[in-house]
């Protein structure tokens, strides 16, 4: 049995590695994820879970992870910025507000599919114009879902969080522990 980690997200490795956790192998998977018509945001996140854990290639005895994480403002899915000006478009629009971050995490082993999503809030102060191009200048909102990464400069814009900070960051650990440990994988050995 190995464990494949289907991601390439050097913050998922990372907080894998809080838990002890080594991957035997990591592959990232390459699907589409454009959202569907219409599609809700906490739906649309557990779809792409489940998409990446199916597209990953593994052995029937193996145990894939895979995870999405989603920012929602409303109902509007914000997604990683394509450049600067769209990043500073999603700053713009959470500036003084809520919203909401969403991973849903799937891990398979064979057939089988054990699925959990998270849902956390999280208000991002007033921001000037001069705070949202320096941290646009600071290029931590490329690769990240709403254009921010609350573990790195960004976390100086956010003053309140409910919810999963690991979730936030893109693995809810606690979560992905038990989805784990259903799947036959020890993590606490």
């Amino acid at each position: 049995m190995a464990f494949v980690l289907g991601s390439g997200s050097p913050r998922r490795l990372e907080l894998l590695g809080q838990l002890g956790i080594v991957p035997d192998a990591v592959r990232a998977p390459d699907i589409d994820e454009d959202p569907l018509k219409a599609e809700l945001p906490r739906p649309y996140c557990a779809r792409m879970a489940r998409e990446k854990v199916a597209a990953v290639a593994a052995e029937p005895d193996d145990i894939v992870l895979c995870a999405d994480t989603t920012v929602a403002l409303g109902r509007r899915i914000l997604g990683k910025p394509a450049d600067a000006d769209e990043a500073r478009t999603f700053l713009k629009a959470m500036s003084g507000r809520r919203h909401r971050v969403i991973t849903a995490v799937a891990v398979r082993k064979g057939d089988r599919i054990w699925e959990k999503d998270v849902v956390s809030i999280v208000r991002m102060k007033a921001l000037s114009a001069p705070e949202i191009a320096a941290y646009i200048a600071t290029d931590d909102w490329r690769g990240k879902a709403g254009g921010y990464g609350i573990q790195g400069p960004a976390g100086a814009l956010i003053p309140w969080i409910s919810g999963s900070f690991t979730g936030i960051v893109g693995l809810p650990l606690a979560e992905t522990a038990g989805l784990l440990q259903a799947a036959g994988m020890k993590v606490w050995a």
